[in-house]
């Protein structure tokens, strides 16, 4: 038996975009606006690092003396509103780790048994803990989250659009840099994370619906920050800053979205702070890669565990289990 060349799983934490509003802090049920996107021109200065080769370095000089005129997107807070409200639903589907794509079929019946002997001896637990913890300290809100006096999270269980569940946290209460709960969050964060953990448990087509709001204090006018646009061709007029908007309302993508939520990985070598479930570890904005190593990547315990019967450490485990949530296209390439 070998990996298959189709194996693929569908992703199991599926958020929705989160759409901006304005508000007051304190009036969670009040009148929210939404908040808008808009352009601005500025005339600002050239601060890049100039090549020492190219241009001749007497054009190059006069030319850092130039204006720098561009066009951006912006989003701010009106002048009569100190908040902005964060929401997104988020759905915790059933079915972990069976693929959705296979074309060896031994192996994924050897697959199936290993995630439900994993199933029967952490019903998700630890994995559901942590990401209860992500959504309660709002680290989704994401640059917002820094700059914010305040941040209150509201995550509601919803269940054929009734309320079967609602918890309230101050998001500055609990850890960024680990998941210890603390003491007076954790009666609530237990009760969130068996909901999540009741979803990824469940059979293929089971699911948890859960609805989460953030309220940030940033102060009244003040900016904030939806997603960006990533724009590969803007051609000569094109904006320096493209921010993400839905039907003019600023938000974010459900992926970044999701990244956040999966930022739970503590467990890859000489680990510090979590960083996002990938097959290698990688943090494109440090240029690094923490999973390289031939024994605690993705593949490597997978293959150990599925093909050379090595059942990894209960760590390893969890790290696989969690990419299997992640979702993605993991098959072996039949070219040498």
């Amino acid at each position: 038996m070998k990996t298959p060349s189709v194996l693929a799983f569908e992703r199991k934490l599926d958020p929705s975009d989160a759409l901006f509003a304005a508000g007051t802090w304190g009036a969670w049920d009040g009148d929210w606006e939404p908040v808008v996107v808009r352009e601005k021109s500025v005339r600002g200065t050239i601060s890049n690092c100039l090549s020492a080769k190219a241009p001749d370095p007497a054009k190059r000089n006069p030319s850092v003396k130039n204006a720098n005129l561009q066009t951006i997107d912006v989003a701010s807070l009106p002048a009569t509103c100190d908040t902005l409200r964060v929401r997104f639903s988020l759905r915790i589907l059933g079915g972990v780790g069976w693929p959705s794509a296979c074309n060896d079929r031994e192996y994924q019946q050897k697959l199936l048994a290993a995630v439900a002997a994993y199933r029967e001896e952490t019903g998700f637990v630890e994995l559901a803990r942590r990401y209860a913890c992500n959504l309660a300290n709002g680290r989704f809100l994401w640059r917002n989250r820094l700059a914010a006096e305040q941040v209150r999270v509201e995550v509601r269980h919803l269940v054929k659009g009734a309320e079967a569940g609602r918890w309230g946290f101050d998001a500055f209460a609990l850890p960024m840099n680990d998941f210890t709960l603390p003491e007076a969050d954790r009666e609530a964060l237990e009760e969130l994370a068996e909901v999540i953990a009741g979803g990824l448990a469940e059979p293929t087509g089971g699911y948890r619906l859960l609805e989460v709001t953030a309220f940030a204090r940033m102060g009244s006018g003040q900016e904030v920050f939806p997603s960006q646009e990533l724009i590969l061709d803007r051609g000569s007029r094109g904006k320096s800053k493209t921010l993400y908007a839905v039907n003019g309302v600023a938000g974010m993508h459900s992926q970044k979205v999701g990244n956040a939520l999966r930022t739970i990985d503590t467990w890859y070598p000489g680990a510090g702070n979590p960083i996002a479930v990938e097959p290698y570890g990688s943090v494109t904005s440090l240029g690094t890669a923490y999973r390289q190593s031939k024994d605690k990547n993705f593949y490597s315990l997978l293959e150990g565990w599925m093909l050379k019967d090595k059942t990894p450490e209960a760590d390893d485990r969890h790290f696989v289990m969690a990419t299997f949530i992640r979702g993605g296209v993991f098959g072996s390439s039949e070219k040498e």
